[in-house]
């Protein structure tokens, strides 16, 4: 069976707007106490600042998960990469981007979330989907969590 499989590296984007300030939302993602709160069940360790290698744990997925951050434009950039299965890049990397736009005059925030570097191959469109479901997830636990107190992803998974 022939497919049509791009050659290129694979992406995906998803997008959310947040009824809180840029600095609010980015605090969201760069702080790991908050970050913790609604994403990370088993606790994020090390602020996201350019340069720094931090973990991410998660206890409805096994074991933890180093990050490392590339660069950080406060209220506005996060980016960062970390390991995935079926990813293009020989370290075995892929690459996060976070970009928090004011709108309404910074009342609310549109968030984009970008992960780059996926195999255009079965296991790298597997790869590729799990995590734009996980990122997604993410992006709806911070507005939940943000605008309402509640922990969305608790108990969410297992």
């Amino acid at each position: 069976m022939e497919t049509n499989l791009p050659s290129e590296p694979l992406s995906f984007n998803v997008t959310g707007h947040i009824s809180k300030s840029c600095h609010d939302v980015y605090e969201a993602v760069a702080d790991p106490e908050k970050l913790s709160a609604y994403f990370t069940t088993g606790g994020a360790k090390g602020r996201l600042e350019a340069g720094a290698e931090v973990s991410w744990d998660f206890h409805d997925f096994p074991g933890r998960f180093l990050v490392q951050v590339l660069e950080t434009k406060a209220d506005e950039l996060i980016v960062l990469k970390w390991a995935g299965e079926g990813v293009a890049a020989d370290d075995g990397m892929n690459t996060v981007t976070f970009e928090f736009q004011p709108v309404e005059g910074d009342a609310r925030t549109k968030v984009k979330i970008t992960e780059s570097g996926w195999l255009s191959s079965p296991q790298g469109l597997t790869g590729a989907f799990g995590n734009c479901e996980g990122w997604t997830g993410m992006l709806c636990a911070m507005k939940i969590w943000l605008e309402h107190g509640i922990n969305m992803r608790e108990g969410f998974y297992k």
